[in-house]
């Protein structure tokens, strides 16, 4: 089985289906002799910015000496970015011999009626390499949810939960309570949780689960609080008081205000399952100055500006409205959207719109999960904006560059594989492909 062949193997099984539990992971975590125990780990749930989080917790504890593992998803353009050791991706070929491996066991385990799903033979696999790798924390984003996620069976230093949308709601509750009751499944015994939900109800059913457990709360902005001191193209400044003292100037190239929001929960975190000593000032400067995050307010090209986010649901692409409309200078803006079916499509149209000029809409790679172009058009029009329809995302790239000015901005928005297509495009034009 080569790279190739293996990845169309793992895609190809199911993702989703009814009865779920951890059982079949923690099984064959088992077979491979429970790597997820072998390294201390950072949990980070959320609804918003937990892939964010968990680059910049993982960078702080990087600069401060560690050998850190990354797990984050979906990726943007390539399978190998879920899986990271200090910033390097895993190899092709490590991917290839670790699912060679997982796949027999896949297979033993299907006739003992106990079958995996596509992420946890990801997360097995992900943990398997982190064990052969070494490495000293490993920062671990969920995937869905949280009490039955696949990552959930590891036994955290620290868990952070960023904040609760209302997001797969089919899957995890129709109120945001029932959803924070999913999402504070990975609150664990006697562990520290950090948070920076700003819903005192949300937040009243986290310190219920917490309090039960023995567990310190932080709450970010009001435990430790944060302010703003400017922003450039290049990056952002904020002061901040955290567990351990006050940072007067700090800098991260992530842009918007939520992303400050998301440093200040990245440094509780590192703080609180900090057992070294290790996370100093010079380590939180270095790490969030260094961290790597693309399609987050990414600026591709300058002359039209082109920037790309993966904001994929109501609150994300309401954050970056604020931003655009109060911090990135541009003329007209131009927007290029492809949403998914799963999120509450209006509001996102409504928050896209009021933003845009006028707005391109298109399919992104998962073409079953996406959203009919034709009937988001619709939605733009409801809005009182024009749209045209380019159903190839190729196309609709193009399309917003030949409408717009060199002070204009375009702007990718509503979802991770949208903004992983057009990286991979952008890059393309740049080096003349």
């Amino acid at each position: 089985m080569n790279y190739s062949e293996a990845l169309d193997w793992v895609y190809n099984v199911r993702r989703f289906g009814p009865h779920r539990t951890l059982e079949p992971t923690r099984r064959i975590l088992g077979l491979l002799g429970d790597p997820q125990k072998t390294f201390k780990s950072v949990h980070v749930g959320g609804s918003n910015g937990k892939g964010s989080t968990s680059a910049l917790t993982a960078s702080i504890l990087e600069a401060a000496g560690h050998r850190v593992g990354l797990y984050t998803s979906p990726h943007l353009e390539e399978f190998t970015e879920r899986v990271k050791v200090n910033g390097a991706e895993i190899p092709r070929e490590d991917v290839t011999r670790l699912l060679g491996v997982i796949r027999a066991l896949f297979e033993e385990m299907v006739e003992q009626s106990m079958p995996l799903r596509f992420f946890d033979i990801v997360t097995a696999m992900c943990f398997k390499y982190f064990q052969e790798q070494q490495v000293d924390y490993a920062v671990v984003e969920v995937g869905l949810g949280g009490r039955l996620d696949a990552t959930n069976v590891i036994d955290p230093v620290v868990s952070v939960i960023t904040n609760i949308g209302y997001e797969h709601t089919n899957i995890l509750g129709e109120t945001l309570e029932l959803v924070a009751g999913e999402k504070a499944g990975i609150i664990k015994q006697g562990r520290p949780l950090v948070t920076a939900t700003r819903d005192d109800s949300v937040f009243k059913v986290f310190k219920e689960r917490a309090d039960s457990l023995g567990c310190r709360v932080i709450r970010v902005g009001y435990d430790t609080e944060y302010k703003k001191l400017g922003m450039t193209m290049e990056g952002q400044r904020f002061s901040l008081r955290s567990l351990r003292g006050r940072y007067d100037d700090l800098f991260t190239p992530l842009l918007g205000d939520h992303q400050i929001v998301n440093a200040a929960t990245a440094v509780a975190a590192a703080e609180a399952a900090d057992m070294e000593g290790s996370v100093t000032e010079e380590a939180v400067r270095v790490g969030l100055s260094e961290v790597y995050w693309p399609a987050r307010l990414e600026a591709v090209m300058s002359r039209p500006l082109v920037v790309l986010d993966c904001a994929k649901d109501a609150e994300a692409t309401a954050a970056v409205r604020r931003s655009v409309e109060e911090e990135i200078p541009h003329r007209g803006l131009i927007a290029v959207t492809s949403i998914s079916t799963d999120k509450k499509i209006p509001e996102m149209i409504r928050n896209i719109s009021a933003m845009a000029d006028r707005v391109i809409l298109t399919t992104h790679s998962v073409a079953e999960r996406a959203s009919d172009p034709h009937y988001l058009a619709g939605l733009v029009a409801e809005n009182g904006k024009p749209s045209e329809v380019h159903p190839v995302a190729e196309e609709a790239f193009a399309r917003a560059l030949e409408l717009a000015g060199p002070e204009d901005m375009v702007l990718v928005i509503g979802s991770v594989f949208l903004a992983g297509a057009a990286r991979t495009y952008f890059k393309g034009l740049r080096s003349g492909r």
